[in-house]
């Protein structure tokens, strides 16, 4: 299944995915694009807020473009696979049987499945600004890529073929 579809197909069921993912076979280059992806979208999430930012507080917008872009585009990924490498070593201390590939694939795959929520939380954040409405759908976004992450690393860990 394509990626637009199997999204939408992990909020009804993550562990299936999952476990589809897991049947294509180990392939690095599909963990980056994932990767990738998810930090895209992430740094077009932060546009609206980031126009909202400029606007009220007189801030070059190009500048805060820049540095957003810096930070999601080139040092997230970098972040995000120290972060798989801890979850992996957690997850086998704790008896899991899955190597270090299942691990990235739960972490970059929760990112991407999980950012429609992200952007939505950069609309609110842009059109609305902080509040109540940005925190209940900030919240939401971390529940949902969390609820997708323990998901994927229990299929990945503890799930019997």
């Amino acid at each position: 299944m394509s990626v637009t579809t199997d999204i939408p197909a992990t909020y009804k069921g993550p562990r299936r995915v999952f476990a589809r993912l897991l049947d294509m076979g180990a392939r690095e280059d599909r963990l980056l694009v994932f990767l990738i992806s998810g930090c895209v979208l992430a740094f077009v999430a932060q546009m609206p807020k980031l126009a909202r930012e400029a606007y009220l507080t007189g801030q070059e917008l190009n500048m805060l473009l820049g540095g957003s872009l810096l930070a999601l585009v080139f040092i997230a990924p970098l972040l995000l696979y120290m972060l798989a490498l801890a979850s992996h070593w957690i997850a086998r201390a704790a008896g899991g049987q899955g190597d270090a590939y299942r691990a990235r694939l739960a972490l970059f795959w929760a990112f991407l499945a999980a950012s429609p929520l992200m952007l939505l939380n950069g609309l609110v954040a842009g059109f609305i600004g902080a509040g109540a409405a940005l925190n209940l759908v900030g919240a939401l976004w971390c529940a949902v890529f969390l609820w997708f992450w323990v998901a994927g690393m229990i299929q990945g860990y503890w799930a019997k073929p």
